[in-house]
């Protein structure tokens, strides 16, 4: 007799130009699938609009995430992931958890009970749970989207010790970038005195393939925003958070208590 098989349903709200959350998110899952044939990963997307990564129209995408919400709602899926880091942290420090109980409130409105995920907050989920003190960044923002996004960091007690911004305003563009180019990007920055770096601060710009290389190179933990929220989304569907070939995050640390919260809210057990 074939052992039983889980579907899992993700919900994600994800900008109307990102291609690389639909990618990647799915690309891990489908190789954990490989590993774990007893979990299987359905994905419904509702999208709010944006192009450009500039404040006014980050404001406007985070105001349609009720409406994408209520959309997902309809279909039941079994945790919902918000996916558009800067969005959320150029609203100021703490804002996930004000974007993660409004897109909460929306859903138990629905009648759904899925918990909310951000990819701010799973970001810092991931930084816990890899007892991080330093980090360094790589983000494709213009500087002071960069700074915004470092402050956020701070704030929630960590020390950024050193930032790269790519400087790419357009989302499409960002899509575009070649994940090799993180390869070399990184380089640029001091990890002297750093014990993880985040070689993505940001689910647009594609950086999997260059997670594991780039982590067997400076010989500290690398992870990413959309590694970050693979791993919390796993972590609310009761599974274990394990990816292959992504990561330290992915690849041993220890699964967050189930509570639909953010960095703050939750425990590493």
């Amino acid at each position: 007799m074939s052992a039983a098989v889980a579907d899992h349903h993700i919900g994600m709200i994800v900008p109307s130009s990102n291609l690389t959350m639909e990618t990647e998110l799915p690309r891990m899952l489908r190789a954990r699938e490989e590993t774990e044939p007893g979990d299987r990963f359905v994905f419904h997307s509702a999208r709010a609009r944006m192009r450009h990564v500039e404040p006014e129209q980050l404001r406007a995408m985070n105001a349609q995430a009720g409406r994408a919400a209520a959309e997902l709602a309809d279909a039941r899926p079994d945790v919902v992931a918000t996916a558009c880091l800067v969005a959320i942290m150029a609203q100021g420090p703490g804002y996930h958890c004000t974007a993660e109980d409004d897109i909460t409130r929306v859903l138990r409105e629905e009648g759904c009970e899925s918990p909310v995920v951000s990819s701010a907050g799973a970001l810092l989920s991931g930084l816990d749970a890899l007892k991080a003190r330093k980090v360094a960044i790589i983000t494709p923002y213009m500087k002071p989207l960069t700074k915004a996004v470092a402050d956020y960091i701070e704030d929630a007690g960590f020390e950024v010790a050193d930032a790269l911004s790519l400087e790419v305003p357009d989302n499409l563009a960002v899509a575009r970038l070649d994940p090799a180019g993180l390869r070399e990007h990184h380089r640029k920055l001091n990890l002297s005195d750093v014990d993880v770096l985040v070689l993505s601060a940001c689910v647009q710009m594609p950086s999997l393939s260059a997670i594991q290389p780039v982590e067997d190179e400076v010989g500290i933990p690398v992870l990413s925003a959309a590694t970050a929220t693979t791993f919390r989304v796993l972590s609310e569907l009761g599974v274990e958070p394990t990816v292959p070939g992504a990561g330290s995050l992915l690849n041993g640390a220890k699964a967050l208590t189930k509570t639909g919260g953010g960095h703050g809210r939750e425990s590493v057990v």
